[in-house]
């Protein structure tokens, strides 16, 4: 057979092994956006605080961002047909753990083997669609990936809220273990893809920034129960009274500079690294990891806030809280589909300032507007305006990695990407909790211990060292156990409603200021047009304004 014979082959290729592929992505993103509208039900079920339930989603992302670049090697090495197969098996696995969990430790030992699973899910998807696909095939089922996550994402809440409501939160994996059996029984028509025996895997650098993720997000996670600065009862150890929780943080960032100085001299040694760095030599890439990592963590934060509002605070069921997540979702599907067709008329530049402008706008609105009820018209538009910004920069920045480095460091491109991304919403779901609580926190000491109506006998009955976010109901069944007088609860209600409608005011401005900070470095972001960029990847030649730094002076 001739070389043209097999091309027109590879173009005709059949799209259902691409079913199976894209059935893959959907796996991973429902199984993603199905955790946050559980939240309230795995609270009722294992009788924990809605911020311990949130680890589940924590860490997820924290096992794909730890193991992601070891995952791609690990690919490469094996062969990316049956290492995809056994790891389809392991996520099918940790379905079966959260269907099954009799406590949070289980839902979270799930997570964990999903993510594990993930981190060589997200490389193979790409490799596979390279050995499978050619030409305008490729390209076409690339751009599926996108889709596929939107569109589960989207999905997953409304069935995921349908399901919590009518029948409980653990069916919604069974329909995860399904869409796994389905991509296993897909994944006998692909072409296999050799492995490279010859592939060495740095191991000193898989240490190194595993632990300093593992590290990161850990210690963010538990700023709240260990202590921002000073060691809390709930502390498992402290240091001169200092809490763990600030120490970790420390050290894994220590952990992530010695990872970059390891694989910057193992490359000069001309060995091959974990990931190749060059794919970060220029302000204009570092900028797009920053905004990456920026809007991904503020889009956690928000996945995480409106259904702790919505369940816990609130007491509403889980399809009330798909409802609420209607305006932001739908906003960020078709922001993130149609923002491609904007790149011939605007640089990346132009559209990722606008983009972080619009999303700092939206929160400082949201911080000003926000009530108990998340279906006024205000609200929405401030979750609309947000939801455009955020579609258009998780796109953009994504096209802006991958058209600034050669096609041979696409792997290395989706690296990076899979552990900014993962890492972001890991530290982003943790931080907003840790954050919300603190400042909930505050406001409850603050009101109750100047509150007229309140004695101070009464104040000394309740824990306020460990205050979190209870609904109105919870709180009165708390009082009823103290001497509080059925008007004295009626003021503590009062004082719950209005320092948690505080808190969540206070973290939409916080946020808004992290959004804020993002908008310098998006100016660093290329101003070339599409049209502009080469079929090489290099965009430095024709940039639309020559206002661009060229990588070798850097």
């Amino acid at each position: 057979m001739t070389a043209s014979v097999r091309d027109d082959a590879a173009v005709r290729a059949s799209w259902i092994p691409m079913i199976g592929l894209f059935l893959a992505q959907v796996l991973m993103s429902f199984n993603v956006a199905a955790l946050p509208v559980s939240l309230g039900g795995m609270v009722e079920d294992f009788g924990v605080a809605p911020t311990v339930a949130s680890t589940t989603i924590v860490v997820y992302g924290l096992a794909v961002a730890a193991l992601v670049m070891v995952g791609a090697k690990i690919g490469q090495r094996l062969g990316w047909l049956r290492v995809f197969r056994a790891v389809i098996i392991l996520f099918a696995c940790s379905s079966v753990l959260m269907i099954v969990s009799p406590s949070v430790g289980w839902a979270i030992a799930g997570q964990a083997l999903a993510g594990a699973s993930a981190a060589i899910i997200v490389p193979a998807l790409v490799a596979l669609i390279a050995e499978n696909y050619q030409g305008e095939q490729q390209a076409t089922a690339i751009g599926s990936l996108g889709s596929a996550r939107a569109i589960s994402g989207f999905s997953a809440f409304f069935i995921g809220g349908a399901l919590g409501t009518l029948v409980g939160w653990r069916p919604v994996f069974v329909i995860v273990l399904v869409i796994a059996a389905l991509v296993f029984v897909l994944s006998f028509r692909l072409r296999a893809v050799p492995g490279d025996p010859a592939i060495d895997i740095d191991i000193v650098a898989a240490i190194l920034i595993g632990a300093g993720i593992v590290l990161l997000t850990l210690g963010f996670n538990n700023l709240n129960n260990w202590g921002i600065f000073f060691a809390d009862p709930g502390a498992p150890f402290d240091i001169a009274g200092v809490s763990p929780a600030p120490l970790m943080v420390v050290l894994g960032v220590i952990l992530g500079q010695l990872f970059f100085f390891w694989t910057r001299r193992r490359t000069a040694a001309g060995k091959v690294p974990l990931v190749d760095l060059s794919v970060l030599r220029s302000p204009r890439e570092r900028a797009a990891v920053y905004a990456m990592f920026i809007i991904v963590a503020m889009e956690a934060a928000v996945n995480f806030t409106i259904p702790l509002y919505t369940q816990i605070v609130q007491g509403r069921t889980a399809f009330d809280t798909a409802v609420a997540m209607i305006p932001f979702n739908l906003t960020v599907f078709v922001t993130a589909t149609l923002v491609v067709r904007t790149y011939k008329r605007f640089p990346p530049r132009t559209i990722g300032v606008f983009s972080f402008v619009l999303t700092t706008a939206a929160l400082v609105w949201l911080g000003f507007v926000v009530t108990n009820n998340w279906e006024t018209v205000p609200t929405i538009l401030g979750l609309i305006v947000f939801g455009i910004g955020q579609g258009a920069l998780v796109t953009l920045v994504f096209n802006v990695l991958v058209t600034a480095v050669p096609k041979q460091l696409a792997g290395d491109v989706g690296s990076i990407r899979g552990t900014t991304q993962n890492l972001a919403s890991a530290v982003g779901t943790a931080t907003m909790g840790a954050l919300l609580v603190a400042l909930l926190s505050f406001g409850v000491v603050q009101s109750i211990t100047d509150h007229p109506k309140l004695p101070e006998e009464l104040v000394s009955q309740v824990d306020l060292d460990n205050v979190n976010f209870v609904s109105n109901d919870d709180l009165r069944k708390a009082l009823a156990e103290t001497t509080a007088t059925p008007a004295q609860i009626a003021e503590a209600v009062g004082v719950n409603e209005d320092t948690r409608l505080q808190a969540l005011k206070y973290g939409f401005l916080v946020l808004a200021a992290i959004s804020a900070t993002a908008i310098v470095p998006a100016g660093r972001l290329p101003a070339y047009r599409r049209e502009n960029i080469d079929g090489d990847g290099d965009d430095t030649a024709d940039d639309a304004t020559g206002d661009d730094v060229p990588d070798d002076d850097v």
